[in-house]
């Protein structure tokens, strides 16, 4: 595989006169399950083999792809892209230049007790099975269940006309289940995801009785809970909601392709945007977090990045291109779905830096406010406004955890936000998830407990 990396580059740079020529091969093993109600919908197992190419010709960039390791395809995509960049260069004001990277040679393996490449496809329907009849039996008033699973396994070899040259194996374990209720004219929702890039075993920390029973439990909870009252209010959000609203709301804003096309953040580094008990990561150095990695898709050795420190904008998530128009150092977040597709400014894991509250030091001068304990998904935009729903959240009542609430959601500007933040707790969690972006990256975010004095809570007013 080497000899065949290196012969590409150097015949995009000897005979099409590339400036730089990057190569992504991968050779993935790729199981996708769907159950519904105990009735297996989908199951696919592939392999996934194929080559993606890219250059930079007269400041421009070109990109092919094929599902082919085939040395005569590889020529025709590489004369391909170089001939799509020479067109776009035409066309533009400034060249693309790429900021200076440490040229690495190197090969990260992945260790597991339980590789989910040669485990049967019986028995990851067996284990999904479990799941739902755990959730489905606990109640009849549960109606549905849905389990969505994923696993893959495999390497992927990177190598560039610069001579970094990289082989990293790749290792992901996903699962989502979804479950409504419904009773008396009233439907609630639930759900829940588990990831890891350890391996199989994560069903052994999440075993399949109980992920099921967790998945039933809150959406019986929602059914039977009141509508929330809308307006402003005090809110504590729980590591779960932490997460998505990091996530969502402010981090989207710190990956610099999109701080270059508007965002909010592109001209407030080192301006205030948040409350000085605020401090934010990107990190993909987290050990067997779903979004960690050592080298991301330009050969940039992984980091974390810091984002925010006590409330103050002190960077942003950065491909080569970006890091070069805003003089900083690559951060190692350019991150591709497959080879199909160019690598894009992704992040990983990315988290708000616990602090010293107790959970009970958080609620207890809350007189009138919500828990917001479990997301049920969240939008954000480029000017900073947001959203984020919430499948689980409670009342409290004179510093005290109250009755469930349903239909909830918390709205507002980021940073006002962030601004509002007057208390962090003392504890941490991440969560895995998936993030779309034009393409699907692995991830996770979370964080503490903390406490906004003041958003605003969607509901019935």
């Amino acid at each position: 595989m080497n000899d065949l990396l290196e012969k590409i580059n150097s015949l995009a740079v000897d005979k099409f006169s590339a400036q730089y020529s990057e190569v992504r091969a991968q050779k993935l093993k790729k199981t996708l399950l769907t159950l519904k109600e105990g009735r297996v919908e989908a199951a696919k197992q592939g392999i996934e083999n194929g080559v993606a190419l890219r250059v930079l010709v007269n400041g421009a960039w070109g990109f092919s792809s094929v599902g082919s390791f085939n040395f005569s395809d590889l020529k025709i995509a590489i004369s391909d892209a170089c001939r799509m960049a020479r067109a776009i260069s035409k066309r533009m004001k400034k060249p693309i230049k790429l900021a200076k990277t440490k040229t690495i040679i190197d090969k990260v393996g992945v260790e597991t007790r339980k590789n989910p490449a040669i485990i049967p496809l019986e028995h990851k329907i067996k284990n999904a099975l479990s799941i739902n009849q755990a959730c489905l039996g606990y109640d009849k008033k549960i109606k549905s269940c849905t389990i969505d699973y994923l696993d893959l396994f495999g390497n992927n070899y990177f190598a560039t006309s610069e001579g970094a040259n990289i082989k990293q194996d790749k290792l992901y374990v996903w699962s989502r289940i979804t479950s409504s209720a419904f009773n008396s004219g009233s439907f609630s929702f639930s759900r829940e995801e588990i990831g890891s890039t350890a391996g199989y075993e994560v069903f052994d920390e999440y075993p399949p009785e109980v992920i099921g029973i967790t998945v039933a439990k809150r959406a019986l909870t929602q059914l039977t809970a009141k509508p929330v009252k809308g307006g402003n209010f005090p809110v504590i959000l729980g590591p779960n909601v932490v997460g998505v609203f990091v996530h969502e709301a402010f981090g989207h804003l710190a990956e610099a392709d999109l701080a270059l096309s508007g965002g909010i953040l592109s001209n407030r580094i080192g301006k205030r945007i948040a409350s000085n008990l605020v401090t934010l990561y990107d990190d993909g150095t987290v050990e067997d977090a779903f979004g960690s990695f050592k080298y991301d898709d330009e050969g940039v050795p992984t980091q974390k990045t810091l984002l925010v420190k006590d409330g103050i904008v002190k960077g942003l998530m950065h491909n080569r291109e970006t890091a070069h128009k805003f003089n900083m150092d690559p951060t190692g977040n350019s991150r591709g779905e497959s080879f199909r597709v160019e690598p894009i400014i992704r992040m990983r894991n990315t988290y708000l830096d616990p602090k010293d509250h107790s959970f009970e030091e958080l609620i207890e001068d809350v007189r009138s406010g919500y828990y917001m304990k479990s997301f049920r998904g969240g939008q954000a935009n480029i000017d900073g406004t947001f959203q984020v729903g919430v499948q689980e959240a409670y009342e409290i009542t004179n510093g005290e955890i109250g009755d469930p609430v349903r239909n909830v959601s918390i709205s507002g500007n980021t940073l006002k936000t962030l601004l509002k933040v007057d208390a962090v707790g003392n504890d941490f969690k991440l969560w895995p998830g998936r993030c779309g972006k034009g393409q699907t990256a692995f991830v996770c975010d979370g964080g503490p407990h903390i406490r906004i004095k003041e958003v605003i809570v969607g509901g019935s007013s």
